[in-house]
Formats: C-alpha cells, structure tokens, sequence
C-alpha cells in the first residue's frame, strides 16, 4: 500500500490541541481550494458564453437558435454528464485520503468509459433536436437552427467527458490551479478559433459550435499532459489498465444519484423560463427570469467551489481516518459560506437599482430587475449555504441522499409553490422565483438536519471499506 501525504499524521493533533489554530488552518485550505476552482468554472462557463455571442452577430434568428440549443444541451447532456463525474469526488478522494494512490487513476478510467456510453443517448437527442423542439411548440425556423447548432455540438463530447473525468481526478489531489490556468488558456483561445470559424472560415453558427470541441480538446490536451509530465500525479497515474473495465456496475450505481443531485436543481431553475413563457406579457416576464439567471449562474460560481473544495476536504479526511478533521471542515466552511453569502447579498441589495442596466436600457426591464434583486439575494445566500453541505454529503458519499432531497425540496415543494404564487396569487416572474426560494429554504433546513445527524465515525469507517474493497490497478 502506498503511503499517505507528508504531514497527514500530524492534522489530528492540532485538531485536538488547539481546535482555534486548526479552524485557521481549515479555512486557509478551503480558500486555497475555492480560489481557483470559482476561477475555473467562470472561464469554462465562458467558452459556450463567447459561442453564443458570437453567433449573435449573425442575427436574430440564429442568436435564437443557438441559444435555445444551448439551452437544450445544457439540460440532456451536459449537466448529466457533469453529475455522473462527480462521483469521482468521493472515489478519488477517498482513495487519495487514504494513501490507495494508483486507484485515482483506476477510477478516472471507468468514469471515462461509463460517461461514454452516456454520451450514446445525448447524442441521439442532439441529433434529433430540431424534430424534438417542433414537436414541443417552438417556432419552426427557430427550431431548425438550434437543431442544426445541436448537431455541431455532437462532437463536443468527445473531448468533453475525459476533460471533466481529468478535472476531478486533479481536484481529489488539490491540485486545483493547473485546472485553473488549463481553463484560461482555452478560454482566450476560444475567442480566436470563433472568429476563425464563424467570420473566417464562413462557417456561420456552426462554426461557433464546433469550436466548442476545439477549445474544450486544447483544455484536455493541456492537462492530459499535465498529468503524464508532472511529478505531482507520478503515483496517482500510472498508465491504462485493464482494471478501468472492471466494476463498471459498481462505478454507476454512485453516478447516476450523483447526475441526480446536479440534474434535479438545475432542471427547476430551466423550468422557471419555461413557466414564464405563459405569464401576461411573456416577452417581459421571460427576459427577467433569464437576466436573473444569468445572474444567479454567474454568482453561484463562488458557493459552487465552496461546495467543490469541502467535498475535497471531507473525502480526503475520511479516506484518511480522520472524523474529527472531516468535521471541522464542515464547520468551517460553513462560516465561510455565510459570510460570504451576507456581503454578496447585501452587495446586490445596495446595488438594485443599477443591476438593471447591465443587461437592458429598457426603464420597464431596470425596474423589474431592482424588484427582484432582494428576491434574487436571499435564493444566493440560501443556495451557498445549502451548495456547501451537498459538497459535504458528495464527500461522505451520500449522494442517493442528496437526489431525495433535490427531488422533495424543489419539485414537491418549491415548483408547487412557485405555480401557486405566480398563477393563482399572480405574482408573475417575481411568484415563480419565490417558489424556488421556498424549495431552496426546504433543502436547507432538510440538508442542516441530515448534516448534523451525520456519525463521522461511521463515516470514516464506510470509506475505507470503500476503499479497501475497490480493484487495485496491475503493477
């Protein structure tokens, strides 16, 4: 069995000793984390961002069709995709936490060939998008283009799967910032190869589409060889094994409520606009929820590497054998969200009136926006909060707890409530983001119970039978 990091033996200690030094020293790690991982997800975020922008200089009709695509791949393909690898949050980091190095790289393998066989329906969905949005109402020219923009998407799997299968394998080890500057250089490529594509080459949209490919192939390509050239993987990688094909079974039975979890949320979140659609002055309403969307994505990226780095720490602890620790973090991290929830609020409170014109120089969308921006702070800072103890259960490995929660919180209470505000109090676009904050305010206090039931012991013990009952790669 390998041996564990240099330094690992001494953290319960100083847990025990000087439990205010050893929240410091939790806090510095967790920031250390969250830093680079929030500056990761902005700049992959952006790569299908600048595509869409892009687009939007060809007219209306494509801009359309490329967003509503953008929209649909978001929710058959690449949110599934995303959640089933996060499993390797919990295999990884447990393993790595428990010095069983050569497994990480097992582990990253039957996620690539799992996610690849995932990828066979998207594909058949995208392929079939055009046909699909005509039968579900949407205008038919438009739906022409974002089925033609979904058909360019295709080979964005390709590089996709084994790109996030890489970024998780990096994050169970802490070595967040190669992710982080593997993601700005293809995140400032991409706005060279959209323009090659789409004005150069004339490819139009499809251009812009398949440069999603290139940019996300440049990203792999940079940290494959990361992995393969570093020092810092020599134990974590050891080359292709025979073993990745074994447990596959095992593999899916964690990444399915792990695709759950992350599916659950984001699909309430896309139901919002379609809901607004059928409120008085759809054009309105419809513009609002999306700016608010916009928004949310955009801020939620600093709880969404909270959540990242406290499933790291959890795995990590409890691989390790050390409760306690994973226990602290947990707190701790806690505390960070909170504070940092309350200044991001009270920012966009004391900035309502000025949101607006970000987006629109429409005096009716401005208005509407200040409305809804108390709203939209108080569903920020419960979601950072509740983002947070999802990183804890992913941690624990819990995530078939996390997809119950997901279900219950938002689907029986918070998208019921939001029908009623919005429909029967009429309330419109500001009812229906109230619903959500009722289902966001029940998975907080669901997830706030769960968490502090939680036996760390036991948890620390179920680990590492995980662990220690997982293939070991062939020397």
């Amino acid at each position: 069995m390998e041996n564990k990091k240099p330094g690992r033996v001494e953290e319960p200690l100083l847990v025990a000793a000087r439990p205010e030094n050893a929240a410091a020293a939790e806090a510095k790690r967790l920031l250390r984390l969250a830093g680079p991982l929030v500056a990761s997800c902005i700049l992959q975020s952006a790569v299908q961002l600048v595509s869409v922008m892009f687009v939007g200089h060809l007219g209306e009709l494509p801009l359309a069709g490329a967003s509503l695509a953008s929209s649909l791949a978001n929710v058959t393909g690449f949110s599934l995709l995303f959640g089933m690898a996060s499993a390797l949050d919990t295999l990884c980091g447990q393993a790595f936490g428990a010095g069983r190095h050569g497994l990480l790289g097992v582990h990253k393998q039957r996620a690539t060939v799992v996610l690849a066989l995932a990828c066979v329906p998207v594909a058949a969905v995208w392929a079939n998008a055009g046909r699909i949005l005509v039968l579900a109402g949407q205008d038919r020219d438009i739906a022409e283009e974002a089925g033609a923009y979904a058909r360019w998407l295709i080979p964005c799997l390709v590089p996709y799967v084994p790109l996030v299968c890489h970024i998780r394998f990096l994050q169970a080890q802490s070595l967040v910032v190669p992710v982080m500057a593997s993601s700005g250089a293809a995140a400032l490529g991409h706005v060279a190869v959209c323009w090659a594509l789409v004005f150069k080459a004339g490819m139009g949209s499809r251009g812009a589409a398949l440069s999603n490919a290139i940019s996300y192939g440049v990203n792999l390509a940079l940290l494959a060889l990361y992995v393969r050239l570093s020092g810092a993987c020599a134990s974590t990688w050891t080359g292709f094994s025979t073993e990745a094909f074994k447990e596959l079974r095992r593999f899916t039975q964690l990444a399915v409520p792990s695709a759950m979890m992350v599916c659950l949320e984001w699909w309430s979140f896309e139901l919002l606009v379609l809901l607004s659609g059928l409120l008085p002055n759809p054009t309105l309403e419809t513009s609002v929820l999306s700016i608010c969307l916009n928004t949310g994505s955009l801020l939620f990226m600093i709880p969404f590497g909270l959540s990242t780095a406290i499933s790291t720490r959890v795995s990590n602890e409890l691989g390790a054998g050390q409760p306690q620790a994973a226990k602290l973090a947990t707190r701790v991290v806690m505390c960070i969200a909170m504070s940092a929830g309350l200044v991001l609020a009270s920012t966009m409170i004391l900035l309502r009136n000025f949101w607006g014109y970000l987006y629109s120089n429409e005096p009716e969308v401005i208005t509407y926006i200040a409305k809804m921006i108390p709203v939209l702070a108080i569903s920020f800072f419960t979601d950072g909060l509740h983002s947070s103890l999802s990183g804890v259960l992913t941690g624990c490995g819990e995530q078939k707890v996390g997809a119950r929660v997901n279900l219950g919180a938002f689907y029986l209470a918070g998208v019921p409530m939001a029908v009623l505000l919005a429909f029967v109090l009429h309330l419109n676009g500001m009812g229906l983001w109230l619903g959500i904050v009722c289902g966001s305010l029940t998975k907080l206090v669901l997830l706030m119970w769960i968490t502090l039931r939680i036996n760390w012991e036991k948890e620390a013990m179920k680990a590492k039978e995980t662990v220690f009952s997982s293939s070991l790669p062939i020397a």
